[in-house]
């Protein structure tokens, strides 16, 4: 009995050391020490069951319209994370949760017309975002703002509305050129007498015309503090005007109204 019990100690302890099995490679894509490649398989939507160990995720080439409220699993340690030439025209302002660690984000050659900071919040570390051809007509200055780490952007191809709301973004490419990639290739698209003129070629003067209409938080506040009680006021004002004018005509006349009780009672 004592020589079995040897080899099975050793058995179990073998089994031991076995490494545990890694997490199911979804059936579309194929896996490689943390990548994974899901490209050119008519995705519609990002696979659920990636493992969370995944570095590289390729998702090029498929036919995935938006990305909805977490589309994606917890990725703690996605570094890449590469979608173009899909049919993306949406990104939800939830979509990208759980992806902190992404330092480099490919959207690229999709249908992207307006996109909103609260998407790339999450995006604290990304330092390269690829935006070149798409729908683009405007980029709001906060998209960028909502991204510290950024180092390369790119945002050729896009038809860019070369109007005063594109001034917000002028002046952060003017204070970030290091970091905008062939720069000289963001051309306007709108207005037609405008079409193909590069954005970067403008000056200070070229948006003399522009106010800054934006107003913030406190602002409306005093507006809509103030405002009806001017409107009270200017009310309550023009009474007592009123008011004192038909008192004063009143006693203008009664001196007048007195007299001729006097004459008539001399008659």
């Amino acid at each position: 009995m004592g020589c079995w019990r040897v080899p099975s100690m050793v058995l179990a302890f073998l089994l031991l050391l076995r490494p545990l099995p890694s997490a199911a490679c979804p059936a579309a894509c194929r896996c490689s020490s943390g990548e994974v490649d899901c490209s050119q398989h008519a995705l519609s939507e990002v696979p659920r069951s990636l493992s969370t160990n995944t570095s590289t995720l390729w998702l090029g080439y498929n036919f995935i319209t938006m990305l909805g409220p977490r589309s994606f699993p917890l990725l703690p340690g996605l570094l890449l994370l590469s979608l173009p030439h899909n049919r993306l025209e949406l990104i939800h302002s939830q979509a990208l949760v759980g992806l902190g660690a992404l330092q480099e984000l490919d959207l690229s050659h999709n249908y992207l017309t307006v996109l909103t900071p609260e998407a790339f919040l999450p995006l604290t570390s990304l330092a390269m975002l690829n935006l070149g051809s798409n729908r683009l007509g405007e980029l709001e200055p906060g998209v960028l703002r909502a991204l510290p780490q950024l180092q390369a952007l790119l945002l050729q191809d896009n038809p860019w509305v070369c109007s005063c709301s594109i001034l917000p973004l002028w002046r952060w490419l003017s204070h970030n050129r290091e970091k905008v990639q062939e720069k000289n290739l963001l051309l306007c698209g709108v207005p037609a007498q405008l079409n193909n003129y590069p954005i970067m070629a403008f000056g200070n003067e070229s948006f003399g015309q522009c106010q800054e209409t934006s107003l913030s938080a406190q602002h409306y506040i005093i507006f809509l503090t103030v405002g009806p009680f001017s409107f009270m006021a200017s009310i309550f004002f023009c009474i007592l005007m009123g008011s004192i004018t038909v008192v004063y005509h009143n006693l203008r006349r009664e001196p007048h109204f007195w007299r001729r009780s006097r004459i008539c009672r001399g008659c």
